[in-house]
Parts: structure tokens; sequence; C-alpha cells
């Protein structure tokens, strides 16, 4: 079964084309490092997948499941590159990273206690343990960035697509996190799209990358990006076997 599915997508903004003709498919267990240019779609692309930007034409597919028809989103964990919250937004920590268990409300409306104890075991391990009781409007940048990741997740999601994640982490808590994707990805088989500009090294975590500039310029191994003459041409020998990672 694939996980995501993309035939022949395009998108425009008004009358500019962001991409088109994009084809793709990922299985489960699939990791891919999305890298590419500043303004080369990427974020554009990840909105289109979970059906948050219109697409003027293609297919996508989540789970085997036509996008128009997908409901399961509690399978789908998203980070998003940027996100503000409102002054004084009335919610704690904890509760921020428990609205990613919704689906798990009992009948009255409240999560039992074996899932609050869930929550702040993950908090532990991305290390907001200190705070989970703090006013979400309150906490640092780098807090913030993790209580979303937390959020994304803690409903154990069978996908997870995350726009730079990390840009906000201080390196101990970017490897720590690193660590945990790496958990969920071999352990659990959690298919997973990373956008980052870390191209030095990306190769040492991801299974797969694909160099997105309003096309897909290459998507496969690190060893086959290592090893294509193609890529050689497009990126010159230094650059593509620092972004390969295999030397």
């Amino acid at each position: 079964m694939s996980v995501v599915d993309v035939k022949n997508l395009a998108v425009k903004y008004e009358d500019r084309e962001v991409f088109k003709d994009i084809n793709f498919t990922l299985q489960k267990g699939d990791y891919v490092a999305l890298t590419g240019p500043n303004g080369s779609g990427k974020s554009t692309l990840l909105k289109t997948i979970l059906n948050l930007v219109k697409r003027e034409r293609g297919e996508i597919r989540l789970f085997d499941t036509p996008i128009e028809s997908f409901t399961k989103w509690d399978r789908i964990g998203y980070v998003p590159q940027r996100l503000s919250l409102a002054p004084f937004f009335p919610a704690t920590v904890q509760e921020i990273v428990a609205l990613g268990l919704v689906s798990k409300l009992n009948k009255f409306g409240k999560l039992n206690a074996i899932y609050y104890k869930k929550v702040d075991s993950l908090l532990a391990s991305l290390g907001l343990s200190e705070i989970k009781n703090k006013n979400i409007s309150i906490v640092s940048g780098g807090q913030l960035q993790r209580v979303i990741i937390a959020r994304a997740l803690i409903s154990d999601p069978e996908l997870l697509i995350l726009d730079e994640p990390t840009t906000a982490l201080d390196p101990e808590m970017r490897e720590n996190f690193f660590e945990i994707l790496k958990n969920l990805n071999v352990n659990k088989r959690v298919t997973i799209i990373l956008v980052t500009h870390d191209t030095g090294n990306v190769g040492s975590y991801a299974k797969k990358l694909m160099y997105f500039d309003r096309k897909i310029i290459f998507f496969g191994t690190f060893d086959e990006f290592c090893k294509s003459e193609k890529m050689e041409h497009y990126f010159g020998y230094n650059a593509q076997h620092i972004i390969c990672h295999r030397h």
C-alpha cells in the first residue's frame, strides 16, 4: 500500500505557476529529505499533499484513498514551517500537546489519565517537562517549536510531514529530535517527509532525497544520488558528494 501517491500535480498562485507535472510515490517506511533552494515550492508541495492548498490539476492519494475522500487525518502528523499564536492564548503547553489526541476523548470530552501520562512522557523526551503548565503564549520560540513537534508526534501518526522543524532548536535538542525520528522510522516504520536546508548532514539520517526546484530534479536513495552522472553535472562533483554524505 502506498502512503502518498502524487500524479501530474500542478499548482498556481493567481497567474503564476508554482510547479507542474509532479509525480512520485512514497511507501510505508520511507524517510525522505525534501530539499531545494528558497522559493522552490517545497512548502507549497507539502500543503497541497495535506489539502491545505488548492491544486490546479493532478491526483493525490493518501493511504490509497483519494484526497477528496480522505478523512483519517489523525494518521498524519504535521509540523508547519511557521506557527504563531495569538497573545495570551489560553492554553498550557500540556493542553496544546494533548490536542493531538482529540480522537481519544471520552464521552465527557476528556482524556483518560493514561493519555496524559503519554503526553508527559513525550514532553520529557523533548525537554519540556518544566514548562508543561506554562501558558503557551509566554514560552520561547525554541520551546514553542518543540511543543508543536510534540503535538504532531503524540497521536503515533503513520505519516509525518515536517517543514524545517529544527530551525529553532539548539544542537543538542536537534540531535535528540532526529533520534526520535529514527526510532519512529526504523522501529515503527513511520513514513517521514522532512523539509530541510541542511544538505551537508541530511544524508546521515534520511533514506531518500528529493531535490525540488519547481520540479523534481532528483528523487531516489543517497547512493543513487552519489553515483548519478546527471547530478554531478547539475551540482558539480564537490557539492554532489557533500549532499550524498557517503564520503
